[in-house]
Parts: structure tokens; C-alpha cells; sequence
């Protein structure tokens, strides 16, 4: 193919797929569903950082929790439980740190269930005390169980392994039904571009024809194509990627505006490195479509021709 040929071969090969014509609706779904893949990546985030720092926060601590007795003087039988549950404790090897919780620090515990205003006066809670095992030490949940209750009949113990696991499991839920959806959004980018490339081709089949009579093979005329569902497909994407960082900015900017964030869930807002993460999704998307389109190109053309 001549170098003119060339040259005229490239004006018409944009001319299949101009920008100004027919773009506007391709490049709208393909910025919705890198808003959709770009909320997804980072709320598999937040559910992986939520569920390292539940770990962290709970792994090597035993809480102990003792019940008002339901007889006699309560506030009396209950601060002595306590005093012979924190005996036990300090007396229990891997011990390293025993602390009973303030009424302050209940109330707030209970607060998300009940309200501020929801404890009610005279009602004694339960006593709670926090024991910190020294690093590398392992507890025998069920034996201290059985030295407590013979201290401190109302006396419960829980090491979190059955919070841990539950929290773990739905951050784990979390996660992989991210990792579903953005299966599903590399799926339906790659179908939509091939349907809109397989469209484009069938309208200007003639421009398609002409090429190929001037000498164009299906490579050179995959690479015009190509292009333009690689541009789109880019810019597109990352329009669709900043409005999700925008999102996600956003709501981590309420607390400022006087929002109190939502009980028991981690923080919704990202931080630089993982709002970082989110330029993947564009870079995917774009070679999705590029990758899309060439195929489709190269597979009509050759199957005309």
C-alpha cells in the first residue's frame, strides 16, 4: 500500500467511528460502569482494612464480663465478683494488663443499641474487664472459665474468636462480591464494545469495503478502530473513576459538616493510597476495549474477506 494510500486509508479508516457522531452514548455507559467498578475496588477495600483492624483490635484480648446477681444487694455482690474475677486474672500466667471499664465506657458500648438517653437509672449493667494477653501467650478460654465461675459465679468470659470469625466472614462476603461485580463489569465493557464495534462496522461496511480494495489489510484497519475505542474508552473510564473518588471523599468529609457516621461500620472513605488503587480501573477498562474492538474488528473482516 502506497504512502498516499496510506494517508487516505487513515482518513477514512476515522471516518468509521468519527467522535462527534455516536459516541456520547458508548461513552456513558462505559462511565457508569467505571463508577460502579471504582465503587466496588474500594469498598473491597474498606472491607479488608475494616476487617484487619477488628482483627487487630481484638486478637489478644480477653474480655470478661460479669452479671448483676439477681438477689440480695446487687451493687455489693456485683463489686465483689468483680474484685474476685480481677484476683483470678492477675493470677492467670499471659496475663499482662487487667482493666475494668468505667460506667462511662459501658454507657458508650451500649449507646449505639439503646440511645444516649436509652439506660435507664437504677438499672445496674453489666461489669466489664478487659485483659490483654502478653504477646505470644494463648488462653485457655475454658479453663479460666471454670476458675471464674468458682470466684465469681455471674462471670463470663469471651476471647472474640466467634466476633472475629463472623466479622471476618462478612468482610470476606464483602470482598468477594466486589471481586464478582467487577467480573461482571469487565464482561459487559468487553460486551458492549464488541456490539458497538460490530455495529459500526455494519454501517459503514462500503467505507470498510473501500479499504479493503486500496490495499488496507484487517490489521491496519483493526489499528484506526482501535484507537478511537481506546480513547473513548479511557476518557470515559475516568470520568466514571473520579466521581467515585469524589464520592468517596465526600463521605469521608461529613463528620466535618456535623454527620455522625453510621454505628458498626468501618469508616466509608478512602485514603491516598487506596484512592491511588482506583486509577487501575480506567487503565483496565481502556485495555478492555482496545483489546474488545481489535478482536471484533479483526474477526468481521476476515470473515468478509
Amino acid at each position: 500500500m502506497s504512502d498516499t494510500g496510506k494517508k487516505t486509508g487513515m482518513i477514512a479508516a476515522r471516518t468509521i467511528m468519527p467522535r462527534d457522531k455516536g459516541a456520547a452514548p458508548l461513552d456513558f455507559v462505559i462511565a457508569v460502569m467505571a463508577l460502579l467498578a471504582a465503587l466496588a475496588l474500594g469498598s473491597s477495600m474498606i472491607a479488608s482494612r475494616a476487617a484487619e483492624g477488628w482483627q487487630s483490635g481484638l486478637s489478644g484480648r480477653v474480655t470478661v464480663q460479669v452479671l448483676p446477681p439477681e438477689t440480695g444487694d446487687v451493687q455489693a455482690g456485683l463489686d465483689a465478683e468483680v474484685r474476685s474475677a480481677l484476683s483470678v486474672l492477675h493470677a492467670t500466667p499471659g496475663v499482662a494488663q487487667v482493666r475494668v471499664l468505667s460506667d462511662g465506657e459501658i454507657a458508650a458500648l451500649v449507646e449505639p443499641w439503646i440511645g444516649k438517653s436509652g439506660v435507664v437509672a437504677g438499672i445496674p449493667l453489666p461489669r466489664l474487664i478487659d485483659a490483654t494477653l502478653a504477646p505470644g501467650e494463648a488462653m485457655d478460654t475454658a479453663a479460666l472459665q471454670a476458675r471464674l465461675e468458682a470466684a465469681a459465679p455471674h462471670a463470663v468470659v469471651d476471647d472474640h474468636r466467634r466476633w472475629m470469625s463472623r466479622l471476618q466472614g462478612l468482610a470476606d462476603t464483602v470482598r468477594y462480591a466486589a471481586y464478582g461485580i467487577l467480573l461482571l463489569i469487565a464482561g459487559a465493557t468487553a460486551a458492549v464494545v464488541m456490539l458497538s464495534t460490530r455495529a459500526g462496522l455494519d454501517a459503514h461496511h462500503d467505507m470498510v469495503a473501500l479499504l479493503h480494495q486500496m490495499g488496507a489489510r484487517a490489521g491496519f484497519i483493526a489499528r484506526n478502530i482501535e484507537w478511537h475505542y481506546f480513547s473513548s474508552a479511557l476518557l470515559a473510564s475516568l470520568a466514571g473513576t473520579v466521581a467515585a473518588a469524589l464520592l468517596f471523599t465526600g463521605i469521608g468529609s461529613l463528620a466535618i459538616v456535623g454527620v455522625d457516621a453510621v454505628p458498626f461500620l468501618p469508616p466509608l472513605s478512602l485514603t491516598l493510597s487506596e484512592l491511588a488503587w482506583l486509577a487501575a480501573v480506567p487503565a483496565v477498562i481502556a485495555g478492555i476495549a482496545w483489546t474488545t474492538a481489535r478482536l471484533s474488528v479483526l474477526s468481521v473482516v476476515r470473515a468478509i474477506y
